[in-house]
């Protein structure tokens, strides 16, 4: 019979060994080198945020050095060219939210997005807020879409550009609720969110980021949340499709992807180390505290996902005549 300090003693050592290899789960031969997180927009944006808190975390798990490498302009071409011109080797990640999916039919753009860029891992989704001026007679979802039949061209939605992710889902909006409110687009989301405040527009789908603190004040009045179910930190607020428009979906995603042609068994790892990541309680707080929803989905699911959101967004960019500017 085996003695059963020995025993102890071995099983121990095994549970060690374990702990060791999750720990080092990137050291067996990758990365071998500096790893590059490609982010297409300025820093301090929430994509840039994000990419700093994992750059830091695979340096910490790798011994590596990390950058962050902010490549900005092209509408965000320049940051995916980087990344599809990259060595197929899993050193270079993109950061890059749901624009990535609506480029393909709003740019068309000198790349395959779904063959030229490997999808590594879903990280969040986000829903945006359907707010209205405070002003307006409408309290519900159902209320404006019957004021917007009532009032053909007579509601107007802001967004932060014309082909970004609030524009185009205003442009849903109308094709799923068969209305017609006019776009008006901004630079940015901050004129956006002004000029909704103030009642020079009426509708607006901000992220939740920029408008909570206008909603808490009573500043804009919260219709409906976007995503396709409910937001844990405010339960009570019903989705744009349990308020009237059945199937509506659509928010912010932000996702991980490499170059096309990058070994599977790289981009499982890497995604495999990112969600050991996701579960950490400083990644869970940072990304969820405004209404976000962590996902770490795997490569293939990621990849379904992609293709559905290249799919829908084509089909809204056909329906709003939307161009690139």
């Amino acid at each position: 019979m085996a003695h059963p300090i020995r025993t102890a003693a071995w099983l121990g050592c095994l549970a060690l060994a374990a702990v060791t290899a999750a720990g080092n789960a990137m050291a067996q031969g990758y990365p071998v080198k500096q790893m590059r997180m490609v982010v297409p927009f300025p820093p301090a944006g929430p994509t840039d945020v994000t990419a700093r808190m994992f750059a830091q975390k695979f340096q910490e798990a790798s011994g590596q050095t990390v950058i962050v490498d902010n490549r900005v302009g092209g509408a965000t071409l320049i940051g995916e060219e980087a990344v599809v011109r990259a060595a197929k080797d899993g050193h270079t990640l993109l950061f890059m939210p749901t624009q990535v999916a609506i480029n393909p039919s709003l740019l068309k753009p000198s790349f395959d997005t779904l063959t030229d860029l490997a999808p590594v891992t879903q990280l969040t989704y986000q829903p945006y807020m359907l707010v209205a001026n405070p002003a307006t007679p409408y309290k519900t979802v159902k209320e404006l879409i019957a004021y917007a039949k009532a009032n053909p061209g007579g509601v107007r939605c802001a967004s932060s550009g014309v082909g970004g992710g609030n524009h185009l889902a205003c442009e849903l909006l109308n094709k799923m609720a068969g209305i017609q409110i006019t776009h008006v687009p901004y630079k940015g989301a901050a004129p956006a969110l002004t000029d909704t405040i103030s009642g020079q527009v009426e509708v607006y789908m901000p992220n939740p980021i920029t408008a909570f603190q206008f909603v808490k004040s009573g500043k804009l009045r919260l219709l409906a949340f976007t995503g396709a179910k409910r937001v844990a930190v405010m339960p009570d607020i019903p989705t744009v499709a349990e308020a009237g428009v059945p199937g509506f979906d659509a928010g912010v995603f932000i996702g991980i992807h490499t170059t096309g042609g990058t070994p599977r068994d790289v981009i499982a790892r890497i995604q495999q180390e990112t969600s050991r990541f996701l579960k950490m309680p400083d990644i869970i707080k940072n990304l969820t505290s405004e209404g976000g929803e962590i996902v770490g989905s795997t490569p293939d699911q990621f990849d379904a996902f992609m293709r559905s959101e290249v799919a829908k967004w084509s089909e809204v960019v056909k329906f709003s005549g939307a161009k690139a500017e």
